[in-house]
């Protein structure tokens, strides 16, 4: 790995960590759930050799620090803190954007608000569980969530969350998988992340989780936006609405290597299939 350019960012409520690698057009990575700049290590490095790459601790995650520790969070600031990052370093070009899960919902908010800064945007299984037919059980979900949150704490309210993502009919008794072994770094990144978990859990997952995307708006803006999956996450909650949002957006749904956290597990195939992907 190359050492990244380190930076910090002043916006509205928060101070963002961010990272930039390489040179050429930028390419802005947004981690999903309670990752951080490091979620991309795997292929930041190889991205760079064609990009300027740029990726952030979102706010209140990892080194971003929020003003007000108990601040409300909201995807449109999520999003603008993504428009800032992109108008620090590429200010006079749209940039290409990727964003995972949670990151992907900010993203596509992004796209929604400012299309004319998003040259092209790989929203992977963003979670936008109100574009379901049966959003109303999603709710229910999260919501006991975070009464388990709030009476149990952190892990019970984690297993409730986890049991909600799992395809329908699946169980802990079905058929044995076989151990899944992380790379060393991802291991190594994995005890950073469960101290972003309860922030994570308290306020990000209930207000991502409710936000509905402006589907017209996205229909128009189609061709900047490649909606992606992971291919073995079929028929599991955070698959659906990238799913759905595809079908009912008349494009093609593109599936990455590995399930809800390719880049995680495969890293490699990963940033290969993206890199074919933004030069499309």
């Amino acid at each position: 790995m190359t050492d990244p350019t380190l930076g910090s960012l002043r916006v509205k409520g928060a101070t963002l960590r961010y990272e930039v690698r390489g040179q050429g057009p930028l390419l802005l990575l947004i981690p999903g759930g309670a990752g951080g700049a490091a979620s991309f290590d795997g292929i930041a490095d190889d991205l760079a050799a064609e990009y300027t790459v740029a990726t952030y601790d979102p706010r209140g995650m990892s080194h971003s620090t929020l003003d007000d520790p108990e601040a409300e969070q909201h995807v449109a600031e999520h999003a603008d803190d993504a428009l800032r990052m992109l108008d620090l370093l590429s200010p006079g070009e749209p940039a290409r954007v990727l964003g995972l899960s949670s990151g992907a919902i900010a993203a596509l908010h992004l796209l929604t608000a400012h299309p004319e800064r998003v040259e092209r945007l790989v929203a992977h299984e963003p979670p936008v569980v109100e574009v379901l037919p049966d959003a109303p059980e999603h709710r229910a979900l999260l919501a006991r969530v975070q009464e388990t949150f709030r009476t149990q704490g952190l892990m019970p309210a984690m297993a409730v969350f986890a049991a909600g993502l799992k395809k329908d009919g699946d169980s802990d008794t079905a058929e044995p998988k076989a151990e899944l072994k992380l790379p060393p770094q991802a291991a190594a990144r994995a005890e950073r992340t469960m101290a972003n978990l309860p922030y994570f859990v308290g306020r990000i997952v209930p207000s991502f989780m409710s936000y509905a995307p402006d589907v017209h708006r996205l229909a128009a803006l189609s061709d900047q936006l490649v909606l992606a999956c992971g291919h073995d996450s079929r028929g599991e909650l955070p698959y659906r609405p990238a799913a759905l949002l595809a079908e009912r957006l008349g494009t093609e749904l593109l599936h990455f290597p590995g399930g809800h956290t390719g880049l995680t597990t495969h890293p490699v195939e990963f940033g290969e299939l993206l890199r074919k992907t933004l030069r499309a």
